[in-house]
Formats: structure tokens, sequence, C-alpha cells
């Protein structure tokens, strides 16, 4: 099947970031930058002036920020796809309220980029943009704090969860990081297909829980692939058996 040749306009408030996400659609066979815009405004002329298939945009703009774009997009006549580009996570379900297709995490890496352009085309052959228009409703990556960066974590490679006052600790491996955000919005956030909350203050991905046993008080453990074990909250005892099919 022919690759549909996507026509975007780039919309963000730092030249550099047009100009970066400019060199990496490059890499990529049938992808135009059709136009580019560093406010709200500005976009929503060019966009109606160029109907274009994809709108590149970034939310935390100075005026009218990237949703209230996304927004009016979906309000016009020219209606496209749009793709967040965001520094910032805690954007996702707003995100996904204005039906964007997918939300990437500053710095863009090209294999993501992808994997976007790939669920654009999707949503493009499926020729009925209202209906088919979606984004993924719970996130793929974090970006956290680490010395003087930011490090990129994958949701998929985050073991365990636990909660710290009104921070997250996301442990990956020997190492954790800490994000601020309470465990409510986190459990929301991550992939219940993936990820099991199993304590008022622990979230387990699901496929680290090798077993489940009961002491002689009743309480409910779960053994780990790493060794540990981890009680299980009362509240959460009947969903963790759903694991063993009981």
């Amino acid at each position: 099947m022919a690759e549909t040749n996507l026509r975007i306009l780039l919309v963000d408030d730092e030249p550099l970031a047009v100009e970066r996400l400019e060199l990496l659609l490059g890499r990529f066979p049938g992808t135009e930058v059709v136009g580019t815009a560093n406010d709200g405004e500005a976009a929503l002329e060019i966009a109606e002036s160029l109907s274009p298939d994809l709108v590149l945009l970034d939310i935390a703009m100075p005026g009218m920020d990237g949703i209230d774009v996304a927004r009016a997009l979906s309000e016009s006549a020219v209606d496209p796809a749009v793709v967040f580009v965001t520094a910032f996570d805690n954007f996702a379900v707003a995100a996904f309220d204005v039906a964007a297709i997918d939300y990437l995490m500053k710095p863009v890496q090209p294999e993501r980029l992808e994997r976007a352009l790939d669920r654009v085309r999707d949503h493009l052959a499926g020729g009925d943009r209202a209906g088919r228009r979606r984004m993924p409703a719970h996130v793929e990556e974090f970006w956290v704090p680490d010395h003087s960066g930011l490090v990129r974590i994958a949701a998929s490679d985050i073991a365990r969860v636990t909660a710290e006052r009104d921070y997250m600790r996301l442990h990956v491996g020997a190492r954790s990081w800490l994000i601020h955000r309470t465990i409510a919005k986190l459990e929301e956030d991550l992939d219940p297909a993936l990820f099991l909350r199993v304590h008022r203050s622990v979230i387990l991905r699901r496929d680290t829980i090798t077993s489940l046993y009961r002491d002689e008080a009743g309480h409910w453990t779960a053994r780990l692939k790493d060794g540990g074990e981890q009680r299980i909250g009362r509240s959460y005892i009947d969903q963790v058996k759903k694991l063993a099919g009981r």
C-alpha cells in the first residue's frame, strides 16, 4: 500500500523546537512541512489557508495555548489531525479530551515520532476524522528530573511505583526517580493492562508478580521476580486475585 503523504504544520513558540522537528521529519519519506507558526492565533490562520493533514502542536505557548488551538481546529472546516509535542507530561488527559492522535514528549525521539506518524496515517486512511481520531489513553513515557537534566523513562519499563507524600517514586531496575504526582493520578495515567494497584501506596507492573500467598494472620502478599515481596492492601485483594483467575 502506498504511503500516505502528510502535509504538516509545525506550531511552537520556540524557533529551535520547530527547526528540530523539521530536521526529524526530513528522515521520514512521505512528509512535507507546509508551514510553521510560533503562536496559536497564527496557527489557526495558516491552517485555514493551507489545510494541512497534520498539526504538530506545542501546548505551553503564551496567549492561546495548544489545547485551545486543537479545540478550535476541531470545530473548523479544516479539522486536521493533531499530535501534541510538549515538555510537560501532565497535559495528557486534556489532550485526550480534545481528541488528539498522539502526545509526544520533548525532546522528541525519532522512533516515537515515526509511531505517531503511523497513527496519523491510520487515522486518515479511516476516512472518519471525528470518529476515528485517537490518542493512547495512557501515558507511554515520563521525563523525570535527574541531576542537572531530564531522563526519559518508558512506562513499560517501570516495575513498581511507591508513594512518598506528594511524590511518586518510579522504580526501574536498580534505580528510581521521583515525580510530583498523586498515586490516584498515576494509576489513571498508567495502562491497567500492564499495571495493578495493590496497596494504597503501591502500584506494580503485573508481570513482576510471580505468586500470591496468605500468611497465618490472613494477610495476602505478592512475591516478585526480583525476590522481593509486597503486602497487598485489604481493599485491593479481590482485584489482585483476578491475576490468578480467582
